[in-house]
């Protein structure tokens, strides 16, 4: 989360430079203070998730279902939840953040976040008005597996990857 907070306050410095060059300053800080206004809600009730999801799952159920010791247990549950998770990333990336805090493996976490952007149920009733029940069920078909294998490659990679 540093490396984050560093790479936006630099974004942030280039930004406001080239608006305060271009005489727009004051209308940046009107459109920042709206989506604050929209988006602070949201973001204050996703850190709330976080934190709860971190606090209420049991230590014992997260280490037999949710670690790579689970196997393809952990990535079926993770595989089942995504697709289960309403509200996508706002709902699902505090949740996955919950997730790895309380020890569940980075595998299961790509498997989790993988299947909610892949598979979501919520999004098939507007799949099938859009494009028809035909595309949207070749669709799933064809990414049922990819939150599995990428839930595998982050298995064989995350002991690769030593950035804490």
């Amino acid at each position: 989360m540093k490396w984050a907070g560093f790479v936006f306050a630099m974004l942030f410095v280039v930004i406001l430079v080239v608006a305060a060059q271009q005489g727009k300053l004051e209308a940046g800080f009107r459109a920042s203070g709206r989506s604050a206004l929209m988006m602070g809600p949201v973001l204050l009730l996703a850190v709330l998730v976080m934190g709860f999801t971190e606090v209420l799952l049991p230590q014992g159920w997260v280490e037999r279902w949710l670690t790579d010791a689970s196997g393809p247990r952990g990535l079926a549950v993770a595989w089942l939840a995504g697709i289960l998770t309403p509200g996508g990333s706002v709902i699902g990336m505090p949740l996955a953040a919950g997730l790895l805090t309380t020890g569940a493996s980075p595998a299961v976490v790509v498997t989790y976040l993988t299947s909610m952007a892949t598979l979501n149920v919520l999004r098939l009733p507007m799949e099938v008005g859009f494009y028809g029940m035909r595309v949207m069920v070749i669709r799933v078909l064809a990414c049922a597996l990819i939150p599995f294998l990428a839930g595998g490659i982050a298995r064989l990679v995350a002991p690769f990857v030593l950035i804490p």
